[in-house]
């Protein structure tokens, strides 16, 4: 399910985010663009196949470590595995029909 949420994302450079089962949007305008959607909905099948919660701790886990190896933030979040795979796949609209189980893991660094 999609909902724009301009307060809870108000003061962030965030457009997105996916807490499942929700894709909270910044703006109203962005349900129009299919490769960020696209790029959320790869998010929604990671977290359902981590069951949810272990996708998160995974997510913050690995964050972090990459923050302490990197030093930088930025960095670190786009070297996520699960970023990783999104941003790699989010052009390709028919990925999810094909994506196999499991597949961010072959974007661990």
């Amino acid at each position: 399910m999609i909902i724009v949420s301009r307060g809870l994302l108000k003061n962030t450079k965030i457009s997105a985010i996916t807490l499942f089962p929700f894709i909270l949007l910044r703006n109203a305008d962005f349900r129009k663009d299919a490769v960020l959607i696209n790029h959320e909905k790869i998010h929604l099948q990671q977290q359902r196949e981590l069951l949810i919660i272990f996708f998160y701790i995974w997510y913050v886990v690995e964050y972090y470590y990459l923050v302490f190896k990197l030093k930088n933030r930025f960095l670190a979040y786009k070297s996520i595995s699960f970023e990783r795979e999104a941003y790699a796949n989010e052009k390709d609209l028919e990925y999810l029909q094909n994506r196999k189980m499991w597949s961010f893991w072959k974007y661990q660094s």
